[in-house]
């Protein structure tokens, strides 16, 4: 029987860190969304439509998930996929790449389903998943330092208030850091927004399939989705020491896929770098309590997706210092937790180091990611050096 939500779960830290994990998710890869669209030939209102059904496919099964399995689950758009799809969708129609969408969201499906995903990742250890989770989040903490260069007084006011509020306020630290550093870019007038129109109203855009397109881009996109989003999603939260059932889980994003296509939704993913910021200690004591961050993250999105042109250009006014050094910050305890799991076990610790290595390397393969190719070399190293214990 599951515990009743807890009004424990939604402090100030919680709602910083569902704002931070909105915030990141848009700054950090909205343009990738753009460049997709327009490869996929929208135009300019059926991209601000596109971006409105996506904020609210992120929001409501954000929202959804997490309230259901009281376990901090946020989903997000596939930025790797995103990326393909810009270097494959180039003179296909817009209605051949809505097929595309809908055939790896069926894919997707299948998947769930079948229960293989479930299956696959019983071959993962927690070693060897949290050590893919820290390669991920790496950049993001060396990202936090070498803004410093770009905008010293901004960056070095957050890093400053954030030490003095952890040594007298921890939990707070990163809510006052934020504030800090929204103040400072005030002053130096580097807040600047083209808003757009506020409310964007979807556009359906019939499916073409065409079996060229299909097995050309709709089945990469698939690969590429599943190895380089879902499964860091699910290792971060199997990092985290959350446990929840991985086939209804990829069912459900599938399904949601699946029905919003048509309206530019390509695709619903579990997030692991955004997810991995209401997971930290500073969101709540209780490991258990802070799956509010996520579903708060999700009532973010939820705005984000109703006023579609009016939040995503706030969200992306906002100077990259400020957003690298709020992320860097918000994921430390993260990454130091992630190290510290990966680590523990003195058998695991080569296969951990390889997995750490080769994902913050950012090697890509084939078209695939670094975070799959961590996990794949970590599960190597496991399988042929691991000594059992006697």
């Amino acid at each position: 029987m599951r515990p009743p939500v807890s009004l424990a779960a939604f402090g100030i830290p919680a709602l910083v860190a569902g704002f931070v994990a909105v915030l990141v998710s848009y700054t950090s890869s909205a343009a990738i969304v753009f460049q997709a669209a327009a490869a996929a030939g929208a135009t300019p209102q059926q991209t601000a439509g596109w971006l409105s059904m996506l904020g609210l496919a992120m929001g409501g099964t954000s929202l959804l998930l997490s309230l259901w399995y009281r376990t901090p689950i946020l989903t997000a758009w596939s930025t790797p996929g995103a990326a393909l799809l810009v270097t494959s969708l180039p003179g296909t129609s817009i209605n051949d790449a809505v097929g595309v969408f809908i055939f790896a969201a069926t894919l997707t499906v299948l998947c769930g389903v079948t229960g293989l995903i479930a299956r696959l990742m019983k071959y993962i250890p927690q070693g060897i998943s949290s050590a893919m989770l820290a390669g991920i989040l790496l950049r993001f903490g060396t990202d936090a330092f070498h803004a410093l260069q770009i905008n010293f007084t901004l960056c070095g006011t957050m890093c400053l208030v954030w030490l003095v509020m952890r040594r007298w306020l921890p939990r707070y630290a990163i809510v006052l850091a934020v504030l800090a550093g929204l103040a400072v870019t005030a002053l130096q007038g580097n807040i600047h927004s083209d808003i757009g129109q506020d409310i964007v109203l979807p556009h359906w855009v019939t499916p073409h399939f065409s079996v060229g397109t299909l097995l050309g881009t709709g089945f990469p996109f698939f690969i590429v989705t599943m190895a380089s989003q879902n499964a860091p999603g699910i290792a971060a939260l199997q990092a985290a020491g959350y446990r929840v059932p991985l086939s209804p889980l990829i069912t459900c994003i599938g399904l949601v896929t699946l029905l919003l296509a048509p309206f530019g939704v390509f695709n619903v993913s579990i997030a692991a770098i955004t997810a991995a910021i209401c997971m930290g200690s500073e969101v709540n004591s209780d490991p258990q309590q802070r799956y509010g961050a996520a579903a708060i993250a999700g009532g973010f999105y939820l705005l984000a997706g109703i006023f579609g042109g009016a939040i995503t250009g706030l969200l992306t006014a906002l100077p990259a210092a400020l957003i690298h050094t709020i992320a860097g910050l918000a994921l430390l305890g993260t990454i130091i937790a992630s190290l510290q799991r990966a680590l523990e076990d003195e058998r695991q610790r080569d296969a951990a180091a390889i997995t750490f290595l080769i994902t913050a390397s950012g090697l890509t393969l084939f078209g695939v990611g670094a975070a799959f190719w961590g996990l794949a070399g970590g599960v190597i190293v496991r399988l042929v050096a691991f000594r059992p214990a006697r």
